[in-house]
């Protein structure tokens, strides 16, 4: 048994009518549960419905590449979801540094809307009893990551996260990890040019870290390039698997356990 705990089915590169055949080939590819995520208030309701599934769990929360077009009531709408059985976690959300701030915006006023942001969603998981997933990403260094992390550590007796698509080292995801929060790992981990990922994934100790796709995007090794899709969590846990010198059972047996645990699935067929 695998678990996606990171894709997004209600994208756009995904056709509404495909979501029964993603789900089939998923199951079909030994991976048993997927987690879709919300990006924005528009798409929280598609991923809900995708929930219905109960292969199927949501997460709800603000993309950091979004923060500009939510409103201010952005938490308190989506507090008026976090009692509904499909949602799972709070998120995606985070710090992205990487992109350029949308007009009218400077680089500083975006970064600082995406920390108040992340500290909403920190407050409103920790208010709902339910964990948070966070992206990072920097054109240079890991500004994001330390600023995310600061903000965790204040949080992090109260609520844990994971942190999602980690491309970091070894003594980065050991800091998370003392907090009591997770990894995750996708597809970049099975690229042959990402050294540092496959170090860090080779060094975790089973249960601090989950298996994810991020599809559409992130597709991994033999499909780089084209769109991703849950089934092919299969791929990156055989590499990962591979690089830890771990039969496939073994791993996808603590990566579920760690996945089970931290977003505290609702059981199959309610």
């Amino acid at each position: 048994m695998i678990i996606d705990s990171h894709c997004h089915l209600a994208s756009h590169r995904f056709a509404p009518e495909e979501a029964p055949e993603l789900v089939d080939r998923a199951l079909a590819a030994g991976v048993t549960r997927m987690v879709t995520l919300a990006t924005c208030l528009d798409d929280v309701a598609a991923n809900l419905r995708l929930a219905d599934n109960p292969r199927v769990h949501a997460c709800i929360g603000i993309h950091p590449c979004d923060v500009h077009h939510a409103p201010e009531d952005a938490a308190e709408l989506l507090a008026s979801h976090t009692g509904d059985p499909r949602v799972c976690a709070i998120g995606e959300t985070g710090l992205d540094y990487f992109h350029a701030a949308p007009d009218g915006w400077s680089d500083e006023s975006f970064h600082m809307r995406q920390i108040e942001f992340l500290e909403r969603h920190f407050e409103l998981g920790a208010a709902a009893k339910l964990n948070v997933v966070i992206h990072t990403r920097d054109r240079h260094g890991h500004r994001s990551f330390e600023d995310a992390l600061a903000i965790y550590r204040r949080y992090h007796g109260m609520v844990r996260a994971v942190f999602h698509c980690f491309a970091g080292t070894w003594g980065n995801a050991r800091r998370v990890i003392d907090l009591g929060g997770l990894l995750s790992f996708g597809g970049v981990a099975t690229f042959k040019n990402a050294a540092v990922v496959r170090e860090t994934v080779r060094q975790c100790p089973a249960g601090s870290f989950m298996l994810e796709t991020d599809a559409p995007y992130l597709a991994p090794e033999p499909h780089r390039g084209q769109r991703n899709e849950p089934a092919w969590t299969r791929h990156t846990a055989l590499a990962i698997a591979a690089l830890r010198g771990e039969a496939l059972e073994d791993l996808a047996g603590h990566t579920t356990r760690a996945a089970d645990g931290f977003f505290r699935f609702r059981k199959q067929g309610n």
